[in-house]
């Protein structure tokens, strides 16, 4: 196997999960990365994949936003 030569690139994994908040797209947005980021290390960056809510009585009950994360890989 070849070592790998120092240089400034990564290898990322991707996760993905959704988070949610009654108060909008961005509060679940950070409510969903505070949550990996306490059991994934090493997270760098997302892309928002989805956004919908739930109704409850003619008005939103919470919204949710559908995200992959991606992560470093140690080496």
């Amino acid at each position: 196997m070849t070592e790998r030569k120092q240089d400034n690139s990564s290898t990322y994994k991707i996760i993905e999960v959704v988070g949610s908040s009654p108060n909008g797209t961005d509060d679940a947005i950070r409510n969903a990365i505070a949550d990996v980021a306490k059991t994934v290390k090493n997270v760098d960056w997302f892309e928002v994949t989805q956004c919908r809510g739930h109704v409850e009585n003619g008005s939103i009950g919470h919204f949710q936003v559908g995200l992959k994360i991606g992560f470093r890989v140690e080496t």
